[in-house]
């Protein structure tokens, strides 16, 4: 179905810019290997519990994410993107934009590129003005 990892990441972000929970989750593998953590968010493993998180999420209305500043590491049969999402919200305050610091990784199979891992946690609001490698060496 997805003859890259991008072509997957672009299908995985325009379906939660369409609210499409059908065609987001052809993004995810059918394994019951798959792990979706949101921001603040328990771990879910599973398809149809990654399923039932994302319906929980998308019955209130499309969610605006920019995917930015990807990280790329591919090997034959996997890819590990690491990224930026800036996440637009509509409030009563009027429009704020929330980061998150995000991993998604997609396995090579026989229908082509699925995701099995979207993990997104908090970012601080000023992540946009550091490089990714602005303070390389630094553990935890």
């Amino acid at each position: 179905m997805f003859a890259t990892p991008e072509e997957a990441e672009h299908a995985f972000y325009d379906s939660l810019h369409q609210a499409d929970t059908i065609r987001l989750m052809e993004v995810w593998s059918d394994d019951e290997e798959v792990v979706c953590v949101h921001p603040g968010g328990i771990r879910v493993i599973g398809s149809d519990s990654v399923r039932n998180s994302w319906q929980q999420i998308l019955a209130n209305g499309p969610l605006l994410i920019q995917p930015t500043r990807p990280m790329i590491m591919t090997s034959l049969m996997s890819s590990v993107h690491v990224l930026i999402e800036q996440v637009t919200i509509h409030s009563p305050e009027g429009k704020q934009v929330a980061n998150c610091y995000t991993t998604n990784v997609y396995h090579k199979g026989p229908s082509g590129w699925r995701m099995v891992l979207h993990h997104a946690s908090n970012a601080p609001d000023d992540v946009g003005m550091f490089d990714l490698q602005d303070i390389p060496g630094t553990l935890h």
